[in-house]
Order: C-alpha cells, then sequence, then structure tokens
C-alpha cells in the first residue's frame, strides 16, 4: 500500500469491511492490507470511516480537519476540474488579441464545489506530472496557467494515450511556457526582426506585386530556426520542407539562407525559369547546407505548383 492508492467512494465500504475483519482476525486479511492497518495503529480498537469524532483518515491527508470521507469527495472533486480544464480550458485561452477574453465560471474553484475552506487542504495529484501533493488552490492557479494563457491547447481528441500523456507531462510540468535563456532570446529577437524587415521592403519596394506575406505570422521563422537547430542536436542530417505560397519568400531567405538578391531579381524579371509561369518565384524549390550547433544539415523546400498534394 502506499499513499497513491485510488481510494474513492466507490470502494469505500470494501476497505470497511476489511478493517473490520481485521480487527476481529488480522490473519484474515492481505498481508499489504494488514501491513496498512497496523501502520494507522489501530490496536484492536473500533475504527469506523464516519464524519463522527473526526477519526484518523484512511487517504493520508494530513494538515486538515477533513474526514476519510471528505478528503475521498474532494479529491474527486480535483480530480474533475483537471479534466474540465484539459478539456474546456481552451475555450478561456488569450488567444485573441482585439478583445479581453473572459474566464469561464465553469473553471472557477466554487464550480467543482471546492469551498475556501477546502482550497488549501493538502490533495493527492496522481493524475498529474509534478508533485505528488499540492492543494486545490495552488493546482487551480497552475492548470489556469497552462490552459488558459495565450496559448489554447486541445488534447483529449487524441486517442493514442501515450501521445497525449505525453503532451500533459511536456506542458502540465512547465506551465506551458519555456524558460528561455538571454542567447536563445536574443536569437529569437534577430530571426523575427529578419522577418519583418523582409515583408516590409518588399511591400515598399514592389508595391502591389504578389507576395503571399508572412506579416502576422512572422513567429514561423524563429520557429523553424528553433526546429532545425533541436532536430540536429538529435542526429538529424536533413530536412525536406513542404509548404503552400504564403511566407514561402521568407522562408526561402530567412531559413534555406536563398540570396536575396535572387528573390528580389525574381520580382523585377531579371531572373526566372523559362519553364515557368509569370508567378514562378512562388512555385520554385531551393536546397542548401546550414551549420547548427549540432552539425551541417541540408535543408531542401520542395517545388510547389499550386497543389500541395503534388508536394505529396
Amino acid at each position: 500500500m502506499t499513499s497513491e492508492t485510488p481510494f474513492s467512494r466507490q470502494n469505500l465500504d470494501y476497505i470497511e469491511k476489511l478493517l473490520e475483519d481485521y480487527q476481529s482476525d488480522p490473519a484474515s486479511v492481505p498481508d499489504d492490507w494488514r501491513a496498512y492497518f497496523t501502520k494507522l495503529g489501530l490496536n484492536g480498537d473500533l475504527f469506523r470511516l464516519a464524519p463522527s469524532f473526526d477519526p484518523a483518515p484512511l487517504f493520508g491527508a494530513t494538515g486538515g480537519a477533513a474526514s476519510g470521507v471528505d478528503q475521498a469527495l474532494l479529491q474527486h472533486r480535483v480530480d474533475e476540474m483537471v479534466r474540465t480544464f484539459r478539456v474546456r480550458g481552451h475555450l478561456s485561452a488569450t488567444v485573441n488579441p482585439l478583445e479581453e477574453t473572459e474566464f469561464r465560471g465553469e473553471l472557477e474553484l466554487a464550480a467543482f464545489g471546492i469551498s475556501p475552506s477546502e482550497a488549501d487542504l493538502p490533495i493527492f495529484t496522481r493524475n498529474l506530472p509534478g508533485p505528488d501533493q499540492t492543494t486545490a488552490r495552488k493546482l487551480h492557479a497552475r492548470l489556469k496557467d497552462t490552459y488558459c494563457g495565450s496559448i489554447g491547447i486541445e488534447l483529449m481528441h487524441i486517442t493514442d494515450l501515450q501521445l497525449r500523456d505525453w503532451f500533459f507531462r511536456r506542458l502540465e510540468v512547465s506551465g506551458n511556457r519555456r524558460r528561455l535563456n538571454r542567447p536563445d532570446q536574443i536569437r529569437i529577437l534577430r530571426r523575427l526582426t529578419a522577418a519583418s524587415l523582409f515583408e516590409e521592403f518588399i511591400q515598399k519596394k514592389y508595391l502591389g506585386a504578389k507576395s503571399f506575406s508572412l506579416e502576422g505570422a512572422e513567429s514561423l521563422i524563429p520557429l523553424l530556426d528553433l526546429a532545425i537547430e533541436k532536430v540536429a542536436d538529435q542526429g538529424v542530417t536533413e530536412i525536406i520542407f513542404g509548404m503552400a505560397h504564403r511566407g514561402r519568400l521568407n522562408v526561402l531567405a530567412n531559413i534555406l539562407g536563398k540570396s536575396p538578391r535572387d528573390l528580389f531579381g525574381e520580382f523585377e524579371g531579371k531572373s526566372f525559369n523559362e519553364n515557368g509561369s509569370g508567378d514562378v518565384k512562388y512555385h520554385q524549390g531551393f536546397s542548401s547546407n546550414v551549420q547548427t550547433s549540432g552539425g551541417e544539415v541540408h535543408l531542401a523546400l520542395a517545388f510547389n505548383p499550386s497543389h500541395l498534394e503534388i508536394v505529396s
């Protein structure tokens, strides 16, 4: 028996019957239960799981006045809170910068029947990564940070339990935030700046020309940059990209390293593929070798003749 044993109201009668048998004849119960009851120090005294006289709880709770039944009920409500945040938390995420997102009442502590006096009692986090024990109030704040921040998360539709648990461990331990050191922060800023300046130059220099701008999604550039660095550290030596028109030119210039002179020449009609169409600059592929901290990686952007199925 361990403190993580999943006690609940459903098996309460069974546990009480085991306790009665133990008090009548300790040898009549399984070894693990006999060791557990002995550890409680009952010494043959009558012991029932009931709210009267506030007996020592079977559920391992400490630091509060709740009985075993109350503790089990609180634990059930906490488990329900975790599931609700995983299913509905994204609906309160602040993903729209143009309007303030209202935190849904169904996600408040009170909505789960957890009173202010219960919010600071110890509860187990057996279904969550991280520390084994916390309080409902601290757990609520942690779930709110994870699921209701500036990134909405929907995972409960994933049928692969191993994959889904992997996501939970990654997101809930970190609060859905990655701690960046200063060199990483500077690198991201430089990548964002390069992406923004590239789009601004095209908009001003080639006014009215089709560019399928990346504006509003410039974070794609530092994201790809960090992803390439990460997989290179894991031994990847070649990456093949398939992507649509939007942002393609920015990726060519700032990720694959295609010469901006060549790209701008295509806008001005100075360089083009004689077998292509007038907007061939959005269809062309490109390849290059880039140096990462994990070694050299070959990058290849597949040709895209307007239909992504052909890329596949």
